[in-house]
């Protein structure tokens, strides 16, 4: 490591104006990636602002089926909250297989969409359940956030500060994991909602999380994973790495999608 000035935020507008004030500041929330990155010396901020104990960003709220995540509510909060269990049992599932115990008990859902790592979780959700992600400036569709590998819509300065979503009428998650990181080797998080069906692929693509057209045009049809049958996804611009060729992956895509209907049918 090298010598960085450490920042305990309180509030939004406090972490805003600090990181305005640093030479080359980054905002941490859980640190399970910026940390890793700045140990091998692949990130070097003069400044690090901290928003782990900024309360507003904290929590789970509802309304009705309308629910809302603070930014800084922890993979383990998420996993564990017996109402969103309710209304939305897949993103517990999700939350609860990110990791380890440590990375949960650290890692924030706003750290992982502000990061956009191509083989996160949250994305797939996100992008599946139509939600809006909610920013220190303004808020975004989530049709409009992602914009490439560890690429989004924010600014430098710009917070995320919360997630909210209708709640789906069903929903699954279910992903191929590396055995070693638990990140995702393929994805696929489908939500089954009253405008149709949306199907998020996590994992797989080149550009990060995207979604499966063909995949949602099958199941608004049927919502059953024999809508799926004979399916063949192209592989044209896929992941093809030491872990799982481009090929195979555009068979998890379908394989992981079938998974998830199952348990959003269950």
């Amino acid at each position: 490591m090298y010598q960085t000035t450490y920042h305990r935020a309180s509030s939004v507008a406090e972490a805003v104006k600090l990181l305005a004030d640093s030479g080359d500041g980054k905002f941490v929330a859980g640190g399970q990636t910026l940390i890793p990155t700045m140990k091998q010396r692949l990130a070097a901020p003069t400044d690090l602002i901290d928003l782990r104990h900024i309360s507003e960003l904290k929590g789970i709220s509802f309304s009705g089926n309308e629910v809302r995540i603070g930014a800084g509510t922890t993979h383990a909060e998420v996993a564990s909250n017996a109402a969103l269990a309710g209304i939305c049992p897949a993103i517990c599932h999700l939350a609860g297989h990110i990791g380890d115990p440590h990375v949960r008990h650290m890692g924030t859902i706003g750290g992982s969409l502000a990061n956009n790592d191509p083989a996160a979780d949250y994305p797939a959700a996100v992008l599946a359940l139509g939600a809006t992600v909610h920013t220190s400036k303004r808020s975004i569709a989530a049709d409009d956030f992602f914009a490439g590998l560890f690429t989004t819509a924010l600014e430098e300065d710009e917070i995320i500060t919360a997630v909210s979503f209708t709640a789906p009428e069903k929903a699954g998650y279910a992903k191929f994991p590396n055995p070693a990181s638990r990140y995702a080797l393929t994805g696929v998080f489908v939500a089954k909602r009253p405008d149709g069906v949306r199907v998020a692929v996590t994992g797989a693509g080149e550009d990060g999380v995207f979604r499966a057209e063909a995949l949602e045009q099958a199941l608004s049809t049927s919502f059953d994973p024999s809508a799926l049958n004979g399916i063949s996804l192209p592989y044209d611009g896929l992941l093809s790495d030491i872990h799982a060729s481009a090929e195979y992956r555009a068979h998890l895509i379908v394989v992981m999608a079938k998974r998830a209907v199952e348990a959003a049918n269950a």
